[in-house]
Order: structure tokens, then C-alpha cells, then sequence
């Protein structure tokens, strides 16, 4: 991918599995921004100069779960795609317009998921 590549804004509170998200991204040549709880991703979705093509954020988050992040993501930027990761995907009844991978999950899933999301 170009300069002009899709930047993703990846929330999780572990450390480690954050880390572990971000350089697969950045190895599939995405830009990535990231946050460890749902109030960082927030100030960065706040920020109009950051461009952002895609949340992905885990289910599980402290204070916040994902789907409360996700509803005041989507109120600040309506038609921000969002990607749930979670390890109960089977069990999660996803809003319109949003997705979920199941964790754990292959950096090949990861890829294609993103590239269907982002049609890219």
C-alpha cells in the first residue's frame, strides 16, 4: 500500500495483544493509531485532523466496553466502520454497519477482514 494507506485506530487494554495488533497491521502496511482504553480512543476520534478508516476495538475494555466506545465513536463520525475483536464473536449481536473477528485470530483472517471492510 501507498503513503495514502488506511490508517486504523486499534483500542485494547492489554498491552501485549495491542502490540501484537499494531505490528500486524504495520506489517500489512496500514497506518495504525492506538489506544489502551476506551477515553484515549476517544480524544483520538475527538482530534478532526486525525484521519481515521477504521476502529478496531476489543469487546472487553475496562469502564467502556467496546459497543458503548463504539455508539459515541459513531456519534462524533457516523460512518466509521468498526471492527469488534473479541473471543466470544459467536455471541455478540453486532449493530449495523459493524463486524466482528474472533479471537484468537490468524494475521491472514486479520488481513482479509480489514480488506473487506475497508474494500481495499
Amino acid at each position: 500500500m501507498s503513503a495514502t494507506a488506511p490508517t486504523i485506530l486499534v483500542v485494547e487494554d492489554d498491552a501485549i495483544v495491542r502490540m501484537l495488533i499494531v505490528d500486524v497491521l504495520e506489517e500489512l502496511e496500514f497506518q495504525v493509531l492506538e489506544a489502551a482504553d476506551a477515553e484515549e480512543a476517544l480524544k483520538v476520534v475527538e482530534d478532526s485532523s486525525k484521519v481515521i478508516n477504521l476502529m478496531m476495538t476489543d469487546v472487553g475494555l475496562p469502564d467502556m466496553d467496546g459497543k458503548q466506545l463504539a455508539t459515541k465513536v459513531r456519534e462524533l463520525r457516523a460512518e466509521l466502520p468498526i471492527l469488534f475483536a473479541s473471543g466470544y464473536a459467536d455471541s455478540i449481536d453486532v449493530p449495523e454497519g459493524m463486524h466482528v473477528i474472533g479471537k484468537p485470530f490468524s494475521i491472514d483472517q486479520l488481513r482479509d477482514k480489514v480488506k473487506v471492510i475497508l474494500a481495499v
